[in-house]
């Protein structure tokens, strides 16, 4: 964070909610000459501030509005059972984020379902044959207050 300046605090914020904007858009709008602002996002990208672009979906439109936070506590906390348990998790399908948390739950997974019946295959399918689980609590998203791929830079 220590090398970017006001102007590529400026690039980012814009790029976060407008990643499709074009760089003669992005460089008036930081009132920066075209040249100068292709040249500040291709370093912002190659020094890896900019991870990446993406679409974001619409979980309704795409079928998928059921959001679903699984806590996972593992039987044990050796390297072996972390592991094994992050390799197999990572091959679901469904499952959008994983973290390794501190606290009571050793995981804390963000998957989306197009119903509780969609979960519940999705659990049958998969999240009981993850290896080392000792317990698991799902809790079901009731509303959105608030969404952001945004953070303040």
């Amino acid at each position: 964070m220590l090398d970017l300046d006001a102007t590529d605090r400026r690039i980012l914020t814009v790029l976060q909610k407008e990643g499709r904007v074009t760089n003669a858009e992005l460089s008036e709008r930081i009132n920066l000459s075209p040249s100068a602002c292709h040249r500040r996002v291709q370093r912002l990208e190659e020094e890896g501030y900019i991870a990446g672009y993406v679409a974001l979906l619409d979980t309704r439109r795409m079928g998928r509005p059921t959001t679903v936070f699984v806590e996972i506590t593992l039987q044990g906390q050796a390297d072996e059972i972390l592991d094994k348990f992050e390799r197999e998790v990572a091959k679901v399908p469904d499952i959008l984020e994983c973290y390794l948390m501190a606290g009571s739950a050793d995981y804390l997974l963000k998957i989306l379902a197009q119903d509780t019946e969609d979960f519940a295959r999705i659990h049958r399918q998969y999240l009981s044959r993850l290896p080392g689980v000792a317990q698991m609590q799902s809790s079901f998203a009731l509303r959105t207050v608030v969404k952001t791929t945004a953070m303040a830079v």
